[in-house]
């Protein structure tokens, strides 16, 4: 190819063409990608008459590109292949030419190269274009750093990773810094918004800052669950998690919190810490109930699940990394890791209603306009 390529700019080899724009000019050895390593060639050189410049040939440029190095490095570490045991598996051409690019450091670079773009995708993501209803909050602990990560979840209910912030802890500052970078990138949210978080006061806070009275705060109640039961004896939380969970199915919020009150009386005086954590935030938890949107919509809203499962993938990931060195490291293994759990997760259930929520989330926020 390259051959051809040297022919139409050069003419026919050994022939004197008059015409011509350019001349040989030896050859270079070098190496292109193939196979997921670089292999040895001889790259032919083509001159310009006119300028006397090196010309470009079009067939090794095309093929000199490392993307698939990149790409084929970033999804075999992220699936678990180190960098040390990188060159088993890969396509054996010793017998045909010189191949490299195999080593532990060279297939390492290439890894922090590709998860570098994918934390640039994060965190330059624009949604001026996109009408982003609901978000999900979420923070997951490696070594020393907790990275907050911000999922939103489409007016078609397409999932849509779209920052994270790298700190020591889920404090309001990181939190409200992220908020307001969301903003800075596009996220509309003056007819209001839904946001689904863990309990974490911090980010409560955060939210409220930065979006006022524009944003509604569903509490997990899959965490709430998990704190209250924390405070009881095992003989007692089968009961409980009955209670809690036909409280949370009510018709109304006013019933769930009805019953939400009523079970934290009952447990006061034998356990008054597990009635103090019900009692906390309580009426967050019930916030999707005063959406009139279908029951379906509604279970998929009601915690923190749907970030939780990409949680899921970044610990897949990352099982074989032993000691983050940076925030950067974390930033880039938790964006690489997020985008591709982006890229295989499925539309929330019940996303053929998300109409009827954006309509119910700006009744509450604009009740004069209805």
């Amino acid at each position: 190819m390259m051959d051809q390529d040297v022919e139409s700019m050069a003419g026919p080899k050994g022939k004197h063409n008059p015409n011509r724009t350019a001349y040989r000019h030896g050859s270079q050895a070098t190496t292109i990608p193939l196979g997921n390593q670089r292999l040895a060639i001889e790259r032919p050189r083509v001159r310009s008459i006119e300028t006397n410049q090196e010309l470009p040939i079009a067939s090794y440029e095309a093929f000199a590109n490392d993307d698939q190095l990149l790409q084929a490095a970033l999804n075999r570490m992220l699936y678990g292949m180190s960098a040390r045991d990188y060159g088993y598996g890969i396509d054996d051409y010793s017998d045909v030419a010189e191949t490299s690019g195999t080593s532990k450091s060279t297939v390492s670079q290439r890894f922090i190269k590709a998860s570098t773009k994918e934390a640039r995708k994060v965190l330059s993501r624009r949604f001026d274009e996109k009408k982003i209803p609901v978000i999900l909050i979420d923070g997951i602990v490696l070594g020393d750093y907790t990275a907050i990560v911000v999922m939103g979840i489409t007016s078609d209910g397409e999932k849509l990773i779209m920052g994270v912030r790298i700190g020591s802890t889920e404090n309001a500052q990181v939190c409200r810094d992220l908020l307001t970078n969301l903003i800075d990138r596009g996220l509309q949210y003056e007819q209001g918004l839904l946001a689904v978080i863990d309990g974490s006061k911090a980010l409560r806070k955060a939210l409220k800052d930065v979006f006022g009275q524009k944003v509604l705060i569903q509490r997990c109640q899959v965490h709430k669950m998990r704190n209250v039961l924390d405070y009881l004896p095992k003989h007692k939380r089968d009961w409980v998690k009955r209670k809690l969970r036909k409280a949370w199915t009510s018709e109304t919020a006013e019933e769930a919190t009805r019953q939400l009150r009523s079970l934290a009386t009952s447990l006061q005086v034998d356990y008054p810490d597990a009635a103090a954590s019900l009692r906390e935030g309580l009426e967050e938890t019930v916030t999707i109930l005063k959406l009139n949107v279908p029951a379906l919509l509604q279970r998929s809203l009601r915690s923190t699940n749907a970030i939780e499962s990409s949680f899921s993938m970044v610990s897949k990931n990352i099982r074989n990394v032993k000691n983050w060195k940076n925030g950067t490291m974390v930033q880039r293994w938790v964006s690489s890791s997020l985008l591709d759990a982006e890229s295989r997760a499925h539309r929330i259930s019940g996303y053929r209603s998300m109409s009827i929520l954006i309509t119910e989330i700006s009744a509450v926020n604009n009740p004069l306009l209805t």
